[in-house]
């Protein structure tokens, strides 16, 4: 600590940032599925890519000759729409899964009131036991824009809009009606809003089961502030073992990944259109995305810019769905020269709010992570540049993706309370919470998470009784309980397994 202290009295006094420059290590050379990508002139980026060795294919059985025969027989053009039947029909064995309708009407009034309407397909899944989805009927669901305090929104079905009078009272003597009883008065009318902004999906989404085997899946893990690809050491080894194709790079700043020393470089936009740049160069048929803390919100931009191509998505404590805005009253807008001062205790405080316990063994994984290990001048950067407006609760729903929450129960940066609002706003969401686990939930319970991943990535919807589901979601719109408990209507499950 007093070494960091004097080399930051140096730096108040010389001006310069220090030695805490992150620069590529001659060790990250392209071996181990290690490659650096330049993005951009002179900013570089590692990656670490690791392609599984596919089993060959068998060959195919010789024809007879009678088939040869035929073979020879038919002109050119045939011979070409008979290999694109094959291909279509190969395609359909790989691929399978079901089409769900994505139909949502999103309305935003000028009050900063949200309403949300499902109107598409209702989805049953199973994913650990965790229950979240199943029997989801069609809501419509109003909440206050960041409005953080009204964390489990209202959740009503339509009303009824030919409610069933009640009949008049009656005395107990006779059954006449009571003389001068006044009739209730009507309920008032509520006056007509105009929409500040509306906006429709209507759109078909397949959702298919990604398989270790299957050649046109590809999974891209993304860190976050501070972190590095090493983060997801465990995740990597496990996926690439069973025949996944994966993806992780280290953000700029971070890791083995060049520095630049301008603060523009670090920006919400800046890292975005990096990361837009691995994507398309790495990017499969069907992706995955896996997203950590700040990570998420780069996997979000990318789901909604290529909503074809992200297959799902997994959100590891990335907190509520608003827009990002830089705190101007935060510790991280002190001079570097401060920053590099405080380091040890920065340090320290990360490994207490970012794990659940503070042991040798956590210690450790930080190290071996490479987690909070960039320059002061990268990380105050980092944390003046998280400027994204753009990202929304309406942006977030706007996305038809299914998308898994992992939260970490003892996680003292994200609240429990904004993961239950993004799986509120979200069209698939599925919420589970590891009690075991804060904030570094991957490294601190690799198996838990590991298995929770592979599960979610194997999971397709069950739209087998969509249209029994619809026919039940009908008779929920009558506010009577006596009609409710007659039609026997089973309960939508919360989106939260607590």
């Amino acid at each position: 600590m007093l070494t960091s202290i004097t080399d930051g009295i140096l730096c108040c006094l010389t001006g310069k940032t220090g030695s805490g420059v992150v620069l590529p290590v001659e060790s990250s050379a392209s071996t181990d599925g290690f490659e650096f990508v330049e993005v951009k002139p002179g900013r570089v980026l590692r990656v670490r890519h690791i392609i599984p060795e596919q089993p060959p294919k068998p060959d195919p059985e010789p024809s007879s000759d009678q088939d040869q025969e035929q073979n020879q027989e038919q002109s050119p053009d045939q011979k070409n729409e008979k290999k694109q039947k094959q291909e279509e029909e190969e395609s359909t064995v790989e691929e399978g899964g079901s089409t769900v309708h994505c139909k949502r009407k999103i309305t935003v009034y000028r009050n900063g009131q949200l309403v949300i309407e499902n109107l598409g397909d209702v989805l049953h899944s199973e994913i650990l036991q965790c229950q979240n989805g199943d029997v989801e009927p069609c809501t419509t669901l109003e909440v206050e824009l960041s409005d953080y305090s009204s964390a489990a929104a209202n959740v009503a079905v339509t009303p009824d809009p030919k409610p069933t009078p009640l009949p008049p009272p009656t005395s107990a003597g006779n059954g006449s009606a009571v003389a001068g009883q006044q009739k209730p008065a009507p309920p008032p009318r509520r006056k007509r809003r105009k929409p500040k902004r509306t906006v429709l999906i209507d759109s078909e989404r397949k959702i298919s089961s990604c398989k270790g085997t299957d050649t046109d899946v590809a999974l891209f893990f993304v860190h976050g502030v501070g972190g590095s690809l090493d983060i997801w050491g465990s995740q990597l080894d496990f996926f690439s073992r069973l025949g996944y194709e994966v993806i992780a790079p280290d953000l700029a700043g971070h890791g083995a990944s060049t520095a630049p020393q301008i603060a523009a470089a670090y920006t919400f936009y800046a890292l975005a259109e990096d990361l837009r740049a691995i994507f398309k160069r790495y990017a499969r048929k069907r992706n995955i995305l896996i997203g950590h803390s700040y990570g998420v919100s780069f996997c979000t931009f990318l789901a909604h810019e290529y909503p074809e191509q992200v297959h799902k998505v997994v959100m590891i404590n990335g907190g509520g769905p608003t827009a990002l805005e830089p705190s101007l009253c935060s510790i991280f807008q002190l001079p570097s020269c401060v920053l590099h001062c405080l380091s040890p205790c920065l340090a320290w405080s990360f490994l207490k709010a970012g794990f659940a316990r503070q042991g040798s063994k956590e210690k450790q994984l930080l190290r071996e992570g490479n987690a909070f290990n960039v320059s002061p001048f990268v990380l105050r950067a980092m944390m003046s540049g998280q400027y994204w407006p753009e990202g929304d609760e309406v942006y977030h729903a706007e996305l038809t993706v299914p998308i898994l929450l992992v939260h970490g129960m003892y996680d003292k940066f994200v609240p429990m309370d904004e993961d239950q609002r993004m799986a509120e706003i979200l069209l698939f969401a599925f919420l589970k919470v590891i009690e075991e686990g804060s904030h570094m939930v991957m490294m601190e319970c690799p198996e838990t998470v590991n298995t929770l991943l592979h599960e979610f990535f194997l999971w397709e919807p069950d739209t087998s009784k969509k249209n029994t589901t619809t026919a039940k979601t009908l008779t929920v719109t009558n506010h009577n309980a006596a009609a409710l408990e007659s039609a026997q209507v089973p309960k939508a499950n919360k989106p939260l397994n607590k």
